[in-house]
């Protein structure tokens, strides 16, 4: 259903996406991603990593590593997949918002919610750096 091919949306050392192989129905799942959860506390060591920009909030007090293709699928303002944190299998699932079709990057909103617009954190930085 899912495959990993390079991205046109990074321009990284690392520019991969999720896409479709095969037409996926809005709402189906597409992917399971099992999660490794830590304290927020401990999130200060992760931050002098790559790993930050990966990282997921996971409830109040914790942040997660998602497993699987969780952690490549990149975003859009306008995205055509949604998650949800399904805290008893520990995972996050993935949904298609919209249709998409064969090919298609598989695309989410990393504020978490498909119609949130406001900066992304990384984003912030480099406004911040600006000023």
């Amino acid at each position: 259903m899912i495959e990993i091919k390079t991205s046109k949306l990074s321009d990284g050392e690392l520019n991969r996406g999720v896409f479709a192989t095969r037409d996926i129905e809005k709402g189906e799942l597409i992917h399971e991603a099992p999660v490794i959860p830590y304290p927020n506390e401990e999130h200060v060591h992760i931050e002098k990593t790559l790993l930050a920009d990966y990282a997921f909030e996971y409830g109040i007090n914790h942040t997660a590593l998602l497993l699987g293709y969780g952690m490549l699928f990149n975003h859009s303002y306008e995205p055509n997949a949604t998650y949800e944190i399904n805290f008893p299998n520990h995972t996050f699932d993935f949904y298609a918002y919209k249709d998409i079709k064969a090919g298609e990057e598989i695309l989410i909103n990393y504020n978490g919610e498909e119609d949130n617009n406001d900066p992304l954190w990384f984003n912030k930085e480099d406004e911040s750096e600006n000023e």
